[in-house]
């Protein structure tokens, strides 16, 4: 057992592993089925991170082939965290987006995704990775990787740049999952804050026929009369 993992497991608490279990939808038929928990929180996994920044690449793999949930979230937040870090490498920050984008198979969670796509593919887009990836994982048959490439244009947003988070949100409208509904709402809610005026004019376009979610969660910050505008353009061909 590596250092890092025995960090992780001396801080174990069963009794909120069985409640984190429930929550992430672990039994049979579940969007998180087989996951496995110590029951830790992101603050503690955080910690442990900081201790182990600098981990050579096939060590951060082997705690992503981890069964457990904490430990391969170690693995993302470490990678995280060095990438959203000016003192990092631009090879060392190649080799972490190399071994993510090779290894989304284990980013297989909504709060591993939330976690490390923003920081490990979001920031390398916008520093000029040419973002077919992002359609690319689009898409894909597996949930997760949808779901990286909505959240992965976090960062695109923040430095104001609209345009991915609008054409992959239009892409993806038809997806059948509700966490995808709610992601593609909440990075649709963020570029409002940016550009509200190009949020309601994608919402003129799109209400009636976005999924319901995606519309509550893209409306969260607008004003009250916005909000029944929209749902009732929504209800109209409900």
């Amino acid at each position: 057992m590596s250092t890092a993992v025995a960090r992780l497991v001396a801080l174990a608490d069963p009794e909120r592993a069985a409640g984190m279990a429930a929550f992430f939808k672990t039994g049979p038929g579940g969007y998180g089925e087989g996951d496995q928990f110590l029951g830790l929180t992101v603050p503690q996994v955080t910690a442990v991170a900081r201790e182990h920044l600098g981990l050579p690449v096939a060590a951060v793999e082997e705690l992503l082939e981890d069964d457990r949930h904490e430990v391969r979230l170690l693995a993302l937040k470490i990678m995280a965290i060095e990438c959203a870090a000016k003192r990092t490498s631009s090879e060392r920050r190649r080799e972490l987006l190399d071994l993510y984008l090779r290894r989304t198979d284990r980013v297989n969670n909504w709060d591993l995704v939330d976690a490390s796509a923003p920081d490990v593919l979001g920031r390398a887009v916008l520093a000029g990775l040419p973002a077919d990836v992002l359609y690319r994982l689009a898409a894909s048959d597996l949930l997760w990787e949808r779901r990286i490439a909505i959240v992965g244009t976090f960062p695109l947003i923040r430095a104001g740049s609209l345009d991915h988070t609008f054409a992959l949100a239009a892409l993806l409208e038809p997806d059948r999952h509700d966490l995808m509904h709610k992601a593609i709402g909440w990075m649709l809610r963020e570029a409002g804050k940016k550009d509200e005026a190009r949020l309601l004019a994608y919402l003129d376009a799109h209400a009636a026929t976005m999924p319901r979610t995606t519309l509550r969660y893209s409306l969260e910050r607008l004003d009250s009369e916005v909000r029944t505008h929209y749902m009732q353009a929504k209800q109209r061909v409900s």
